[in-house]
C-alpha cells in the first residue's frame, strides 16, 4: 500500500485516534492536512511531522462551520494541488439522560458528527473528482451505531446516520471514482494503555482492548488504491465485541 505524494486530509487530528492517523499516514509518505479546531495542538502535530521530515499542515477547521470545511478544501487544492484521501474522523460525545438532554446540545453532537461528514466530503469530492484515479474518503463511525449503552442518544443517532450517509455517498460518487467507507471502532484505548486491567482485555475475543493503530491500518486498507472493489462497507474494528452474546446471570 503506497501512499507516497498523496494528500490525505484529516479532521479532528490533534489528538486521539486523528493524531494517529496523521503520523501513520505521514510514515507512509503521504501528505498530511491537519484540521482541527485545537489550534495549540493542531501546530504541534504539524511541526511534530515535519520535524520527523514528513509534510503537515494545519489547518484550523471548526467542522460545525460550512464556510470553514470549504476554507479547508479549498486551501489544501491550492497548497498541494489535489486532494486523494478525507478522513471523516472529527467528533464528540455527551452522555446525558434524553429527559436532560437539550436541543442545543443535541444539535451540536450531530453538526459535529454527523453534518460535517456531509459537508466535508462534497468539498473533498469536488477536488477528487478532477483526479485521475478519483479518491477515497472513510467515515468514522463507532459499533454505537449498531448497540447503545444508556443517555447516549445523540452520539447513537450521530453514527447511525454516518453508516447510513456511507452507503448513500458510495452509490452517488461512483461515477466520479470516488469510494466511500465506514469504520466503526470498538473500544480504543487512546489513553495509557498501561492502566488496563485483565478483564478490560479478556472481555474481548481478540483478548486485548484496540489501540488507534488498529484504525490506522483499516484506514489504509480501505484508502489503498488497490481496493477499489471496496466500496460502500462498513468495517466493524472491535475486537470482536458486537458478535459476543452477553447474558446477566
Amino acid at each position: 500500500m503506497d501512499f507516497r505524494n498523496r494528500v490525505v486530509v484529516i479532521t479532528g487530528a490533534s489528538n486521539g485516534i486523528g493524531k494517529v492517523l496523521a503520523a501513520a499516514y505521514a510514515e507512509k509518505g503521504a501528505k498530511i492536512v491537519v484540521a482541527d479546531i485545537d489550534e495549540k495542538a493542531g501546530k504541534q502535530i504539524e511541526s511534530d511531522i515535519n520535524n520527523d521530515k514528513g509534510n503537515a499542515l494545519y489547518i484550523q477547521t471548526d467542522v460545525r462551520k460550512e464556510e470553514e470545511i470549504m476554507h479547508l478544501m479549498k486551501t489544501t487544492k491550492a497548497e498541494y494541488g489535489q486532494i486523494d484521501i478525507l478522513i471523516n474522523n472529527a467528533g464528540i460525545s455527551k452522555w446525558k439522560s434524553l429527559y436532560e438532554l437539550s436541543a442545543d446540545e443535541w444539535d451540536n453532537i450531530l453538526h459535529t458528527n454527523l453534518r460535517s461528514v456531509f459537508l466535508c466530503s462534497r468539498e473533498a469530492a469536488k477536488y477528487m473528482k478532477e483526479n485521475k484515479n478519483g479518491g477515497a474518503i472513510v467515515n468514522l463511525a463507532s459499533t454505537r451505531a449498531l448497540m447503545s449503552e444508556p443517555n447516549s442518544e445523540a452520539y447513537a443517532a450521530s453514527k447511525g446516520g454516518i453508516v447510513a450517509l456511507t452507503h448513500a455517498m458510495a452509490v452517488s460518487l461512483s461515477n466520479d471514482k470516488i469510494i466511500v467507507n465506514a469504520i466503526s471502532p470498538g473500544w480504543i484505548e487512546t489513553g495509557n494503555y498501561n492502566n488496563l486491567r485483565k478483564i478490560d482485555h479478556e472481555q474481548h475475543p481478540s483478548m486485548r482492548v484496540g489501540k488507534p493503530e488498529d484504525i490506522a491500518r483499516a484506514c489504509f486498507y480501505l484508502t489503498s488504491v488497490e481496493n477499489d472493489f471496496v466500496t460502500g462497507v462498513n468495517l466493524v474494528v472491535d475486537g470482536g465485541m458486537t458478535r459476543k452474546m452477553i447474558y446477566k446471570e
